[in-house]
């Protein structure tokens, strides 16, 4: 008899693959893109970095932290620096719970719930194998607490090492919260992306999400790099930004492209600006709703 878990799972993959292309694809203020590189980095590094982390993130029955470790492992092999350990942090519970949905639709609720599940099972050693995840692909920061330091050995589980750095890092929040930011402001801004043809419907959706999330908190990657005031600064120009472009007239939207927006990308670029978590949790939010979107 098929595994039916086959089909979705299928479409999760072909999911992951799709936001990560759109992360790229998608100009978005002080992220690396197809129209502007940054950071050291170019859009070739992010689209090689999902295919090298595909099958281990969505290796069946495999513990999160195997997945996390592989993921990152082949990442580093394939593009030799860090481009998507907050992706592969935060996908890597999402898979692992999308296995125990069964078959589809996939709904949202059953999903969350599902991630709650596999949250509560994260053990020693899958903290043990996120840790030389964290410590191979070396981002700074995340380490850096006085208790559970990703350059020590762990004593606690990985979701309890996790609760220790939420209160400073929006990835680390979302396996002490359940993903509650993901599922709720993610995909209440997935849903709300300004009027759009279809042909520039994934990139509005991807920026309005991408907006959203770095309009509503400090960005962990910034404030890591340059501290808690400049951080907030960019939240607070991002609110406004995100404002003003939601406003522009449907018949003026031609792409995710906007002047200003363009602009604000050169200047945090020249400053070496990357509000890199707030693009993480966009991607793993357009993930999730292309899966639910699947199985309507």
């Amino acid at each position: 008899m098929p595994d039916t878990r086959a089909i979705p799972f299928e479409h999760a993959r072909a999911a992951f693959l799709e936001a990560c292309a759109l992360d790229v694809t998608t100009p978005k203020p002080g992220n690396v893109s197809t129209q502007s590189a940054g950071h050291g980095m170019h859009a070739a590094q992010f689209l090689a970095s999902a295919d090298a982390s595909l099958d281990a993130l969505f290796a069946r029955s495999a513990r999160v932290g195997q997945r996390i470790l592989d993921a990152v492992t082949r990442t580093r092999a394939a593009v030799g620096c860090n481009t998507n350990l907050g992706i592969v942090l935060l996908v890597a519970p999402l898979a692992a719970a999308l296995e125990a949905t069964g078959e589809p639709p996939v709904a949202a609720q059953a999903w969350r719930a599902a991630v709650g599940d596999v949250l509560s099972r994260l053990d020693v050693e899958d903290a043990r194998l996120a840790y030389r995840a964290i410590a191979l692909a070396n981002p700074g920061g995340l380490g850096d607490a006085p208790e559970q330091s990703v350059h020590a050995p762990p004593t606690i589980g990985l979701r309890d090492a996790m609760r220790l750095a939420s209160e400073r890092d929006s990835i680390a929040r979302q396996y002490a919260n359940g993903f509650a930011d993901l599922f709720d402001t993610g995909l209440a801004a997935y849903r709300e992306a300004p009027a759009r043809t279809p042909e520039t419907a994934d990139e509005i959706a991807m920026l309005n999400v991408f907006l959203a999330f770095l309009g509503r908190w400090p960005d962990s990657h910034i404030v890591r790099k340059h501290g808690v005031a400049l951080a907030q600064s960019v939240t607070l120009m991002a609110r406004q930004q995100h404002a003003r472009w939601r406003q522009t007239p449907a018949a003026a939207r031609c792409s995710a492209s906007d002047p200003q927006l363009d602009a604000w990308d050169a200047e945090l670029k020249a400053h070496a600006i990357n509000p890199g978590t707030s693009a993480d949790l966009a991607v793993a939010t357009l993930f999730v709703a292309r899966c639910i979107e699947a199985h309507r």
